[in-house]
């Protein structure tokens, strides 16, 4: 959410900076006016609600006095005062819905860092690391080879839940999980993160607390307990292991000294793609269920942009392991997602597709999403303060799997497995049919 006080002090520079990410700026001459409004009935209801303590030890005096008919007036008084406090209540609980209804459907504002550019033709390539892979014979796509080695079966997984649902198999299921034990294992013990198993459903709150809700309410699975049609969309399956770990302190007031916080969950994402080209189409780069491991850090405001480079490593640190080939981006403001302030874009190269495919972001949200999930820290020179909040994708499935196969197929048709997957796998390779 939004800082209103820097909106106040700063109304031009924040309508540039929204209109840099391809909002209307004139939505803040909106969000000003009922931010105005609700101040002015804030301040009334005050000023009415201190008149009225007057007027009620004045009844207490007038009684001890024997003054009956004069109390007997101020009491009238008093009533009426507090009529009209009901009344502007009422306006005040309206104002406030109408402006926060409106300030949760606005991005976060990106960092002086970050390219301006109205979508992905303004991102920056960063840097490029590794050699991309050459063979001496005409590589497979990961369709192929998923069917060759009886790794996927895409038929029968849109069988069981229709198109966009995968069924791993065999060697298949194997390196999947493996992949997952192999990321839970490298940020845990590695980059220090604590591992947590979150639930894979959420209350609303929590995908309005991280910037999911309301944007995106049409790309999410919204569950219903049985034939109570009551509890349906009280619950949504998540889209990523962000929507509950990042929650995991929304309401509370943490000490400085708890901080940093490193957490790491793998779960599995499901996303409705509403709309999205691509989710029909056999293969699996864009589906609507996928398995990911996910980095969180919530943090000091003055350590959250270096915090945010240390993930950027550790999500780096996964394909230079797996020895594939990869670009670094930093989307540009129009690209970037709707609760970040600066990201990164982890793309690694698949061959057989001839492309990059996005396998991790990273995200500083700096306030954004502290502010939405009411989290605090209280500072140790006094007061609250909000913390910055980091995810980071460490990385995402499946298309580091189709990066993995694609990658390190050999001309016999079996696949190589990197140094590092072999003890999870318990295999240097996944044997040709």
């Amino acid at each position: 959410m939004l800082d209103i006080k820097y909106i106040r002090q700063e109304p031009e520079a924040a309508k540039k900076r929204l209109a840099a990410r391809g909002e209307e700026a004139s939505v803040l001459d909106e969000l000003f006016e009922l931010d105005e409004k609700l101040r002015a009935i804030v301040t009334e209801v005050e000023n009415l609600q201190a008149e009225r303590n007057v007027v009620s030890k004045q009844i207490g005096v007038l009684m001890g006095q024997s003054k009956q008919k004069e109390a007997e007036s101020k009491k009238v008084e008093t009533r009426e005062l507090g009529d009209k406090i009901d009344d502007l209540n009422s306006h005040k609980s309206q104002a406030e819905e109408a402006f926060n209804a409106l300030i949760l459907t606005l991005p976060n504002l990106a960092h002086d860092t970050v390219p301006v550019g109205p979508d992905e033709t303004a991102n920056e390539e960063v840097k490029v690391e590794g050699q991309k892979p050459s063979f001496d014979f005409e590589p497979k796509g990961h369709v192929d080879l998923c069917e060759s080695l009886g790794l996927i079966d895409f038929e029968r997984g849109a069988k069981l839940a229709g198109s966009g649902f995968l069924l791993y198999t065999g060697w298949g299921a194997r390196l999947e999980r493996a992949l997952i034990q192999y990321l839970l294992d490298l940020h845990v013990h590695e980059h220090e993160y604590t591992e947590v198993s979150p639930p894979f459903m959420v209350q609303s709150e929590c995908m309005e607390g991280v910037g999911q809700f309301p944007k995106f309410l049409d790309q999410a699975y919204a569950v219903q307990e049985g034939l109570d049609g009551e509890t349906l969309g009280k619950r949504y399956l998540i889209p990523t292991a962000e929507a509950p770990v990042a929650n995991l302190h929304r309401g509370e007031i943490l000490d400085e000294s708890d901080l940093p916080k490193y957490y790491c969950a793998y779960s599995p994402c499901f996303r409705a793609e509403a709309g999205a080209a691509g989710v029909a189409t056999r293969g699996m780069i864009r589906v609507h269920q996928f398995d990911k491991v996910e980095l969180i850090k919530v943090v000091k405001p003055e350590e959250g942009y270096s915090e945010l480079e240390k993930m950027l490593v550790n999500a780096e640190t996964v394909l230079k392991q797996l020895g594939l080939h990869y670009r670094v981006l930093i989307l540009s403001s129009g690209d970037m997602g709707f609760a970040a302030a600066k990201t990164y874009d982890i793309e690694v190269w698949a061959p057989g597709q001839g492309s990059y495919l996005e396998v991790s972001s990273v995200s500083n949200t700096e306030d954004f999403q502290a502010r939405r999930m009411k989290l605090r820290f209280r500072a140790e020179q006094g007061g609250n303060v909000l913390p910055h909040v980091l995810n980071g994708s460490g990385v995402a499935l499946a298309r580091l799997f189709v990066a993995l196969i694609e990658t390190h197929q050999q001309a016999d048709g079996s696949i190589r497995i990197p140094e590092p997957l072999q003890p999870y796998l318990r295999a240097d390779s996944i044997p040709a049919a």
